[in-house]
């Protein structure tokens, strides 16, 4: 299937009660503590109600595994079926992007059918939707299966499958459920099941019941993110240590036992009422593939954020006392560095005002007429 999410992330992000322990200084770039939404363009928005009705009691204990990259088999009836279900799947992190593998619907005609049934290496980070029984034997060796029975188009909630040890999963007819050893670490969420059940029995329209469990989603990972964030963003360096002669500070080390520390004060129970063993769950989370995607795209993001400072910083100081006591091959170099740092802002990878990028074009073509014609006819050729 086609089918395409379109998430939008409410603006409105529940206060922190507290805030992590502030630095001396203003650090750079902490400003935006999640990442930007990431809208899909779509035909429409996936019903996660109806995706998920016969597995609401294990929303939660999915949300985890899909979080942890865990490999998930969904065993589901038909392709339209198993199709939403795998994508309203690898939606409910948002707005963490999914940095995992999913196939909405896979058959044993599928190219990398060997690939994905050997069992002679772990299976691997995807979520595979299929609908053929024939799997439930072939893909016997994978930690985490789940079926789906048939749907059933009445108001009424459907019968909740059930949690069940993959031992027990064994035969082509084997019954609806979650095959799994897997214990959550967070505590199921009751409140929520009551009112998405106290919506079924008031006929409460699905697109209400939908955002109810979008919105309870959403706030569960922001509530798991916001404190990777803080942490994160602690471990840039201060403005003030950015000086325009000197290469960018770098960027601290992320060390998990001085994260861990900081959940005491700063963790996930600020924003979220669930108990559980947050540590645990974060401590698996630092070995998925989220994890590895969420630290590089910051990383990124910081790297550039400190580059495009550095840039300003050398914008903003007295370029011509700088030279005074240069030599020619300094000068030249300061020269092609800024070349390449406008280069790259110009390209739009340096987040920098169209301000700076023309004080940096002046400042270039300052040193260049400093500079004897010889090497001015190297540097700007005609």
């Amino acid at each position: 299937m086609g089918v395409v999410i379109q998430v939008r992330i409410p603006s409105r992000v529940d206060k922190l009660e507290s805030s992590p322990p502030k630095q001396c200084d203003q650090e750079v770039g902490n400003e935006n503590l999640l990442p930007a939404p990431v809208v899909l363009t779509s035909v429409h928005e996936l019903d996660l109600f109806r995706c998920f009705r016969p597995v609401l009691a294990h929303v939660q204990t999915l949300w985890e595994l899909v979080l942890l990259g865990e490999p998930l088999v969904v065993l589901a009836p038909s392709p339209d079926v198993s199709s939403e279900l795998v994508l309203a799947l690898t939606s409910c992190l948002q707005p963490l992007k999914f940095c995992c593998d999913f196939r909405p619907y896979f058959t044993i005609h599928d190219s990398e059918f060997k690939e994905l049934t050997t069992r002679t290496q772990a299976p691997p980070n995807v979520v595979l939707g299929v609908t053929n029984p024939f799997f439930i034997k072939t893909l016997q060796h994978w930690p985490h299966v789940l079926r789906i029975g048939e749907p059933k188009m009445s108001g009424d909630l459907p019968k909740q499958v059930k949690l069940k040890k993959p031992s027990r999963l064994k035969t082509l007819d084997t019954k609806p459920g979650l095959y799994t050893s897997y214990t959550a670490h967070l505590h199921r969420d009751k409140a929520l099941l009551k009112r998405l059940l106290k919506g079924v029995q008031k006929k409460r329209p699905w697109d209400v019941q939908s955002a109810l469990l979008r919105r309870h989603l959403l706030e569960l990972t922001q509530s798991f993110i916001i404190p990777l964030e803080h942490y994160m963003a602690s471990l840039m360096p201060l403005q003030k240590n950015i000086t325009p002669w000197k290469s960018p500070p770098q960027i601290c080390p992320f060390r998990q036992d001085d994260f861990l520390r900081s959940l005491e004060h700063a963790g996930p129970q600020l924003t979220c009422i669930l108990k559980g063993d947050w540590l645990g769950l974060y401590r698996r989370f630092f070995k998925s593939p989220h994890f590895d995607g969420w630290y590089r795209q910051r990383h990124k993001e910081m790297a550039q954020k400190l580059e495009a400072l550095h840039l300003e910083a050398i914008c903003e100081a007295n370029i011509e006392a700088w030279m005074k006591d240069k030599s020619e091959v300094e000068v030249v170099d300061l020269v092609l560095k800024l070349r390449e740092k406008l280069v790259r802002a110009q390209g739009h990878q340096l987040p920098v005002k169209e301000v700076t990028l023309q004080r940096a074009q002046l400042y270039i073509d300052t040193v260049i007429g400093s500079l004897p014609k010889d090497l001015q006819a190297v540097l700007c050729p005609p």
